[in-house]
């Protein structure tokens, strides 16, 4: 347990001191290189960036940064192939958007916008697995891991902590970065040093990765105990997935299920559009979700009820659910119109979005906090399920039973009675 609790601390100080770091060299490099570019333009012009009316560099702050262009022009000395200024441009634009401080606002290259609009599109390659952000640690985890995938078969686990890629730590990246040095082509490998809680050491992963293929984001079918309870899991709200949603519950309900269990664990978000649209098949009329931005502008999400689920329902939530999967979870439980079974999920609030810019790169960015019908902002804090209880990760290794599953099942059998 020490070892467990003395490993632990060394990742967070390093990953502290990493972020640190990483902001400040962001930072100097993004401003250095900004007004070696634009400086005077932007003194001659006046064209100062403001943030609520006020001056984003005053006098002060303009005269320290061309004391620190000065010195770089005048005595900075290239010693490898790694140092230079080849890569400062994209140190510009990633330095600003470092400078909010938000884990979920990045730039993107026109490369890194691509991959992300693959995902978004449900299009994956690579390893087959989901990656998130651990909220403490502040470091990549694997939220899921696709069924008969390269991660699935190497033998990695949800929660387990990224802490390299092919050697390179992954402290103070963002999940974009880590997600394209995971990514690669058909036949290529990957090694992963992974930190897995319980285990004495650092877990190492050699996988070959996988072809270029449309995810499944939902599996389902009925439950082997009880044949009249339909399962349906969401792994991510993507553009496929409303429609992989309605021909599934189309099957199921053609098996006509007394009861569903819906498994939003390790779901990490995604598409508030995809999840509004699926809870409109779910939910009675009324509030879905409503967002508020820095103006205090609000815009709400509502249901008419013309489709809502009328068999009893129960939703499965974890640590790693997030985001969207928490929209989904708030309403359901503010409408009481199913009870959520496992623990409190990952508390994310706050609704990103991408805007393209002139070169086809973007920058993501954090645009609103989302609201439950009940008023609830859940940033920080996460939702806590109806009915608490652990994943027994020991009998789900020994038996292959799940314990959440077991308990969705018996709330079912008595609301069905």
């Amino acid at each position: 347990m020490d070892n467990e609790l003395s490993r632990a601390e060394e990742i967070g100080q390093i990953e502290k001191n990493a972020k640190i770091r990483g902001l400040i060299i962001g930072l100097i490099i993004g401003m250095t290189v900004m007004f070696l570019i634009f400086g005077a333009y932007f003194i001659l012009s006046g064209m100062i960036g403001t943030s609520g009316g006020k001056a984003v560099l005053g006098d002060k702050e303009l005269r320290k940064v061309n004391e620190i262009v000065n010195k770089i022009d005048k005595n900075f000395y290239s010693y490898s192939e790694e140092t230079g200024t080849d890569g400062m441009a994209e140190g510009v634009y990633k330095g600003i958007v470092a400078s909010l401080n938000d884990p979920y606002s990045e730039y993107y290259s026109k490369e890194e916008l691509q991959a992300a609009l693959d995902d978004s599109e449900g299009i994956s390659y690579g390893i087959g697995c989901y990656v998130s952000l651990d909220k403490e640690m502040n470091m990549p985890l694997i939220a899921g891991v696709m069924e008969e995938s390269p991660a699935e078969q190497a033998g990695l686990r949800d929660g387990d902590i990224i802490y390299m890629v092919d050697g390179e730590s992954t402290m103070g990246l963002t999940l974009t970065k880590i997600v394209s040095m995971i990514k690669g082509l058909e036949g290529t490998s990957v090694h992963l040093t992974i930190y897995r809680e319980g285990e004495p050491d650092y877990l190492e992963f050699d996988i070959t990765r996988g072809k270029l293929i449309e995810t499944d984001t939902v599996t389902y079918g009925t439950l082997m105990d009880d044949e009249s309870i339909g399962y349906l899991k969401i792994s991510e709200f993507s553009d496929v997935t409303l429609d992989q949603y309605l021909e599934a519950m189309a099957d199921l309900e053609s098996l006509e299920i007394k009861g569903l269990v819906l498994d939003l664990r390790g779901n990490h978000g995604g598409n508030l559009d995809t999840v509004v649209d699926i809870a409109r098949r779910i939910l009675p009329k009324g509030m879905i979700v409503y967002t508020e931005d820095v103006k205090g502008r609000r815009e709400n999400y509502e249901c008419d009820g013309k489709h809502e689920l009328q068999i009893p329902l129960v939703v499965l939530t974890n640590e790693y659910s997030a985001s969207a999967a928490e929209i989904l979870a708030g309403a359901i439980q503010d409408h009481h119109k199913g009870t959520l079974v496992g623990t409190t999920t990952f508390g994310k609030g706050i609704v990103q979005r991408i805007f393209s810019l002139s070169d086809r790169s973007a920058v993501k960015l954090t645009i609103s906090a989302y609201f439950t019908p009940s008023g609830r902002n859940i940033q920080g804090t996460g939702i806590e399920p109806d009915v608490e209880i652990e994943y027994d990760y020991d009998k789900a290794l020994e038996t292959g039973e799940d314990n959440q599953v077991d308990k969705a099942l018996e709330i079912l059998q008595e609301q069905i009675k």
